[in-house]
């Protein structure tokens, strides 16, 4: 295989790996602090509770997080020191922010956070809680701004081919910079909401609920409903950015060829890149132009006017797709479940069954959400600046084939021994958390 492919699937592996925690502990930061204040405002003993046990799923994730994190700053001298090179002016010091800012934060109040509940006052543990959050949210905003620059980038100029900043304020506050932050926290909370949901009504289909654990879930259920249609208006204002800024990636995603009015959106099909069309298209007509430009006959640019410098349609195309029907299941299913157990209202089993089944859906949409995003770019690392075939290493493919083995295998079995670990942690009894166990009506669930 190409080595420059090789090199750019052994970085997805990576990335793919490593964000599945910070999607959720940036989004489960705020919920335990909002655990945190509960129990301190109230006084309420099932807010502690589930602080308690949560705070727990918070560091073994953080810990996953931080590990995986560092693999990915080695692979930018590895396997892509031309980006450095020629972008470093610009990703440096961002990166460097980010560890001065929002790493030294979390690093500084994790401990308090973890372990110092009966050792500080409640006020200053609260106070630490809520630092840790606003260190996760500081992580991505540094990092989503690096990530937003490469994709618009804007406040540089070029000197001898390398990136030189002319504004750091363009560069940090990039087009795209605020939709896609808001977008990824977004994001954050919903795969947080989901995942607590899940695990609550795995609990009590278990019969291993606290008296706090029919609260949390119904909290999953509430962040998710106001969560998931907030996130369809941002997805929105995203779209008309991208459609600006990245015309090619949203031909790509809508699998349009040709450039023409009242464009048509593609429900499913083939996108065949061959023949330049797509085959067994179900289409809605004008769909793609009234979403896209919010004008039945609005113009749509298509793949054939980028002359070959555009993503692969397949992958960018499909990935899109799982991310909106995920997204509208999500939807649904909050819904229906805060509709369910409104004014305190036991869920179904059918409910249980459903939440237990999505508890890692939001890791679903925000890995295809990620593919739509950095596969659209391509050929670009930094978009109309530098190509990706650019910055790559000279390594041989049996080399990259080898490391990417060895990256597969280790993530899958750290994958496997986080999800055991979380499966082990949900199925402790209530006694063992020193709580009373949940009413027969509600385990027999």
């Amino acid at each position: 295989m190409d080595p420059v492919l090789l090199a750019r699937i052994q970085f997805a592996t990576n990335i793919s790996f490593h964000i599945l925690f910070p999607a959720i502990t940036i989004g489960l930061a705020w919920v335990l602090f909002y655990f945190r204040w509960r129990a301190w405002r109230g006084g309420e003993a099932l807010w502690d509770q589930a602080y308690t046990f949560w705070v727990k799923v918070f560091a073994l994730t953080f810990a996953m997080g931080v590990v995986s994190g560092i693999t990915m700053s080695f692979q930018f001298g590895t396997n892509w020191p031309g980006f450095m090179e020629r972008a470093g002016n610009v990703a440096g010091p961002l990166l460097g922010y980010e560890v001065l800012t929002a790493f030294f934060l979390e690093a500084s109040f994790l401990g308090i956070m973890l372990f110092g509940r009966n050792r500080v006052s409640p006020r200053m543990h609260l106070i630490a809680t809520l630092l840790v959050a606003v260190g996760t949210t500081l992580s991505a905003f540094w990092i989503l701004s690096l990530n937003s620059w490469m994709q618009t980038p804007t406040g540089y100029y070029l000197e001898d081919g390398v990136v030189m900043v002319e504004s750091w304020w363009a560069v940090i506050f990039n087009p795209s910079f605020p939709y896609r932050l808001v977008h990824m926290l977004l994001a954050s909370l919903l795969t947080c909401a989901f995942l607590i949901a899940g695990v609550s009504a795995w609990r009590l289909r278990r019969g291993v609920g606290g008296p706090g654990t029919r609260r949390v879930l119904r909290t999953g259920l509430l962040l998710a409903a106001v969560g998931a249609p907030l996130q369809v208006l941002v997805g929105d204002f995203h779209g008309l950015n991208t459609l600006e800024h990245q015309p090619a990636k949203v031909a790509a995603m809508e699998a349009i060829w040709e450039t023409q009015a009242g464009a048509p959106f593609t429900l499913v099909g083939w996108p065949d890149a061959s023949e330049r069309r797509n085959h067994f298209a179900l289409e809605i007509p004008y769909a793609a132009s009234l979403i896209l430009t919010h004008e039945l006959e609005g113009e749509v640019r298509g793949l054939n006017d980028f002359e070959g410098l555009h993503p692969p349609v397949p992958m960018v195309f499909w990935s899109f797709r799982v991310m909106l029907g995920v997204g509208v299941l999500m939807l649904l299913v909050a819904w229906w479940g805060s509709w369910q157990t409104r004014g305190g209202r036991a869920p179904s089993p059918a409910l249980l069954r459903a939440l237990s089944w999505m508890t890692f859906s939001g890791w679903v949409a925000v890995l295809a959400g990620w593919y739509v995003t950095e596969i659209g770019r391509q050929p670009w690392i930094v978009q109309d600046v530098l190509s990706v075939a650019e910055v790559a290493a000279d390594h041989a493919s049996a080399t990259l084939a080898g490391t990417l083995f060895g990256y597969v295998l280790l993530y899958a079995l750290l994958l496997a021994a986080y999800i055991g670990a979380l499966r082990q942690m949900s199925l402790k009894p209530a006694a063992s958390l020193g709580l009373s166990p949940q009413p027969a009506t509600v385990q027999e669930a």
